[in-house]
């Protein structure tokens, strides 16, 4: 059957907003693009999974949900007097379906431990500039809009800000995937409280409320789910995996791995690769486009076999979820503590000093719920004036949330006690 006769106008059903209608014949195709679809193969959560056990959603969901509310925002602010055409409208939806059509498997550990300095937000770009031509400039203004270089800058901000409907859909999705009901939010509400006022995104008075329960949502999720310190263990084990693998790879050693991942492996990719001019961007799209979650879990399998003892050690305790031993704590763990642990490492283990910094290391984590140093979330009072959510709430704890909270840890094996 030809594209002719094909019913691109589909309604799915999503557990979290219901059914969700495609908009459009473009955003059909541009769902059926193997680039997208990929996003299938891509966890949501990464390894949050190894605590929450129902947080298997991927990013396919998310990028459908965050749509289905960037068409409820769009329709809200028609309504209130605000024009957006027709083209403007479909560019929104194309760039909130594709902003994450960049991502690695497992969230960010891949960018760190394989594809150094190159975020998923490159990435995007780099597909996003691959489709447009693809589509013989169909996304052009979709571009704009993702880059923030619309006409309209209200339009980027329901995009990337701080009440995008990405933040909406993932902190409403991710709390009903994991059970955790703190994160709940009234993404509906907020939705129809968003307003327009000189070009800038903001909040309706009477919606001030469920912002105020949005920001502490967020700061609970951070916490308790993206941050919860098992995860951050899970996540950083996974990493060290990759850095294993990936330093034998570079060293000749044979290392078992898919195609894809070999060949992030075996290559050192930098952001001048990533030039629309340059000889290895075709490859670098091709095999990133192929690249997943069972890329990493199935090669990961296979080395828990590999002769290294490191790198079979580190992928045995992945694969069979026997995580690291973390401490979370205010402030900085002193060098001579980390040394202790090390050296008791390097004993039980029979590895040097290097091969034990795979097994015992420190580092931080931060989060602030709201950051006063972006775009700030304005309240549109009823006297036509606009406030700042820290200035307009009688909450104490909202201009709390502004500030940045940072956290030190470290990570051992189980089997060694110290504290």
């Amino acid at each position: 059957m030809s594209n002719k006769l094909t019913n691109k106008r589909k309604i799915i059903n999503d557990p979290v907003h219901g059914f969700i209608e495609i908009a459009s014949e473009l955003i059909f195709d541009l769902i059926e693009h193997p680039a997208f679809q990929r996003l299938r193969r891509i966890k949501q959560l990464g390894l949050t999974n190894f605590v929450y056990p129902g947080a298997t959603h991927n990013r396919f969901q998310h990028a459908l949900g965050a749509t289905h509310l960037m068409k409820s925002g769009i329709e809200i602010i028609r309504q209130k007097g605000h024009e957006i055409s027709k083209e403007e409208s479909e560019a929104a939806l194309l760039a909130i379906l594709l902003h994450d059509i960049g991502h690695s498997p497992f969230s960010h550990a891949l960018e760190f431990s394989i594809i150094r300095g190159i975020t998923h937000e490159d990435m995007s770009s780099v597909f996003l500039d691959k489709l447009n031509r693809q589509y013989k400039g169909a996304l052009d203004t979709a571009l704009k809009v993702f880059n923030g270089n619309c006409n309209k800058k209200f339009l980027h901000q329901l995009v990337s800000g701080q009440l995008d409907m990405d933040r909406l859909d993932y902190l409403k999705r991710d709390s009903f995937f994991t059970g955790v009901t703190e994160g709940v939010i009234g993404s509906d509400r907020i939705i129809k409280m968003l307003n327009v006022y000189d070009d800038k995104l903001v909040v309706d008075a009477k919606g001030i409320y469920s912002i105020e329960k949005f920001l502490i949502a967020r700061r609970l999720m951070y916490w308790q789910v993206y941050f919860h310190k098992t995860v951050v263990a899970a996540e950083y084990l996974l990493m060290m995996v990759l850095k294993r693998a990936r330093e034998l790879a570079l060293a000749g050693e044979h290392l078992f791995s898919t195609p894809p991942l070999e060949f992030f492996l075996k290559n050192r990719i930098e952001r001048s690769h990533l030039n629309k001019n340059s000889e290895r961007l075709d490859d670098i799209v091709h095999f990133y486009t192929l690249l997943d979650d069972d890329d990493i879990m199935s090669s990961a399998k296979t080395w828990t076999n590999h002769s290294d003892k490191v790198l079979s050690k580190l992928a045995g305790n992945l694969v069979n979820r026997q995580l690291f031993r973390i401490k979370i704590q205010k402030e900085p763990f002193p060098e001579d503590e980390i040394e202790l642990i090390r050296k008791k490492v390097m004993e039980k283990e029979g590895f040097d000093r290097y091969e034990a910094s795979y097994f015992v290391f420190s580092d931080e984590i931060s989060n602030h719920a709201y950051s006063g140093m972006d775009e700030k979330i304005c309240i549109l009072q009823k006297n036509g004036k606009l406030a700042d959510i820290t200035e307009a709430s009688d909450m104490m704890n909202i201009s709390m949330l502004s500030k940045k909270v940072k956290k030190h840890f470290i990570c051992f094996p189980k089997e060694i006690e110290i504290f």
